[in-house]
C-alpha cells in the first residue's frame, strides 16, 4: 500500500510510501493519495493533517519510469490531456498528476519534508498550508532537465511564496534550493534537525487543534480566498466569514479569559 493514514487525536498524518522510488508518484499512489485527503477532509474528527513521506524522501516527483509509457500519442491524449485536463465552466477539477494538487482543503495540511521534495513533490509540498523542513531537506525543478513543466500548482503558489523574480529564478534554472535557504525566502516555515520533521509537524498540528476551531478556520479561509482580491474585497471578505464565530466562540472565550485563563499571552492554559 503507497499511502497509509496514521491517526492521534484530532491529528491524522499521511504517509507517502515507495521507498523504491524515493516517494515519486506513480497513477496509483496518485490516485490513492487524493481519495486520503478526500477521506480527512471530510472525516469531522480530523481537524489538521501531517503530509509526510517514509523512508528520508519527501517526494522526488513522477516516477519517470510511467511518463515513459506517454511516448505514445493515442494514451497521453487519452490519459493525461483528457484524464486530467479541467472541465469546461466551473465543474469540479479532476485531480492533479501528482494527486491532491487541485483540492481545496477545509482544514490545515502541514507538510513535514525530510530529504528530497523536488519537481511534483516540490509541488505538493507548496500546496500544503505550511511546510516544515529537517535539516538536509531540499526543493527544486528538478523536471527542468528534462523538460517537463510544472503542472501541479507550482508556477501559481511559489510565486506567491517567495515573490515573482525569485520564483522565476528557482523555476527556470531548476537549481537546489537547501532547508536553510528555503527558511530564510519563505519557502518554509520552520527548520528542524534532521529526522524530526515529521515530529514537529504533528506538534504544530496540535497545538493548531487545541484552539477553538470556528474562528481559525475562519481565519484561514479569509487568508488563502484574500489573493487577488483588492483590500476592500478582502476586508468584507475577512468580515463575513470571521463574525459569526464571535458569538459562537468568542463570547465563551471572552468568559474564559475574565475567569483568569489566559493571562500574559499564556497559551498553555486556556
Amino acid at each position: 500500500m503507497a499511502i497509509r493514514i496514521e491517526r492521534d487525536g484530532k491529528v491524522a498524518t499521511v504517509i507517502m510510501r515507495r521507498p523504491e522510488a524515493r516517494n515519486a508518484m506513480d497513477p496509483d499512489s496518485a490516485a490513492a493519495l487524493t481519495e486520503a485527503f478526500i477521506e480527512l477532509d471530510r472525516d469531522t474528527a480530523t481537524h489538521a493533517i501531517v503530509f509526510w513521506g517514509e523512508g528520508g524522501a519527501f517526494c522526488a516527483g513522477w516516477d519517470l519510469k510511467y511518463a515513459q509509457a506517454f511516448t505514445d500519442p493515442e494514451r497521453f491524449e487519452s490519459e493525461i490531456v483528457q484524464g486530467l485536463a479541467f472541465p469546461d465552466g466551473d465543474g469540479p477539477p479532476p485531480r492533479g498528476p501528482m494527486g491532491p494538487s487541485r483540492l481545496e482543503m477545509g482544514k490545515p495540511v502541514i507538510a513535514a519534508v525530510e530529504g528530497p521534495a523536488v519537481a511534483g513533490g516540490m509541488e505538493l509540498a507548496l500546496w500544503c498550508d505550511v511546510r516544515v523542513m529537517a535539516e538536509g531537506a531540499y526543493f527544486g525543478v528538478y523536471c527542468r532537465r528534462w523538460g517537463i513543466p510544472l503542472i501541479d500548482g507550482g508556477t501559481v503558489r511559489l510565486p506567491r511564496l517567495v515573490g515573482q523574480g525569485r520564483a522565476l529564478e528557482i523555476i527556470m534554472t531548476g537549481r537546489k534550493v537547501e532547508a536553510q535557504e528555503a527558511l530564510l525566502i519563505g519557502l518554509c516555515e520552520k527548520l528542524v534537525p534532521r529526522g524530526q520533521a515529521r515530529l514537529a509537524a504533528e506538534a504544530m498540528a496540535q497545538e493548531i487543534v487545541r484552539f477553538p476551531q470556528g474562528a481559525m478556520l475562519a481565519d484561514r479561509r479569509s487568508a488563502i480566498a484574500g489573493h487577488g482580491l483588492s483590500v476592500r474585497e478582502a476586508l468584507v471578505q475577512e468580515w463575513a466569514g470571521g463574525v459569526g464565530t464571535i458569538a459562537s466562540e468568542g463570547a465563551a472565550g471572552a468568559g474564559r479569559f475574565a475567569g483568569g485563563k489566559g493571562r500574559g499571552g499564556d497559551f498553555g492554559d486556556i
